[in-house]
């Protein structure tokens, strides 16, 4: 069994500026860089972590950076749990998407919804992410892994612990939320902890 804790990346400059980053390199805000070195240190006060897998995003890998320094532990890359890929819709603000039909406004009807320009329908990261949960579930012994992602990869992989795609939360992960599973495989239906640290309550962000 496997102890898994996520966390979605600390403030971005696309956060702060209400921009859908996508895969872009958007980098953590001031506030986001001090907040994911704060939130590191008061985990370290909880728990100890054996390894950190990242998204290769940049605002995912800077969350990453400030763990990685806190714990001494190294950064694993892993493109299975980078974020949705937006097509044309990638560096656009909120307000300007919605004056394209083609964007999907409901958050709940894009399982099969692929955007225009090369863009993944949630059915496709949700195919990656059970990917990489499924090595996960092949490793042995106790592992204590974090696991740095995005809002919407983590309310893919948040379904498919509880087991109950292709239906997904309303909701998406705050910055910086933390969420502890004792993952024991997928198929089955995981209680998942939801903890704050740091001033992660502050970032209350769509992706």
């Amino acid at each position: 069994m496997s102890i898994l804790y996520f966390i979605r990346h600390a403030e971005s400059e696309a956060n702060k500026t209400r921009i859908l980053a996508s895969r872009m390199p958007f980098g953590l805000t001031a506030d986001g860089k001090a907040d994911s070195l704060k939130i590191a240190a008061e985990f370290r006060e909880l728990t100890q972590i054996d390894r950190i897998i990242s998204s290769p995003l940049r605002r995912a890998m800077e969350t990453a950076q400030s763990f990685s320094d806190t714990f001494d532990v190294g950064i694993e890359i892993e493109d299975r749990i980078t974020e949705q890929e937006l097509g044309i819709f990638s560096g656009m603000n909120y307000d300007e998407v919605k004056n394209y039909p083609d964007y999907q406004q409901d958050s709940l009807q894009r399982w099969d919804w692929q955007p225009p320009g090369g863009g993944e329908s949630y059915s496709i990261i949700a195919d990656r992410v059970c990917s990489f949960l499924s090595d996960i579930e092949k490793e042995t012994g106790l592992n204590r892994i974090l696991i740095v992602t995005h809002a919407v990869a983590l309310r893919l992989i948040i379904a498919a612990l509880e087991d109950t795609l292709p239906v997904y939360p309303k909701s998406f992960p705050n910055n910086g939320e933390i969420l502890k599973v004792n993952f024991t495989g997928l198929g089955n239906k995981h209680e998942i902890e939801s903890f704050f640290l740091g001033d992660s309550r502050s970032f209350n962000h769509n992706p």
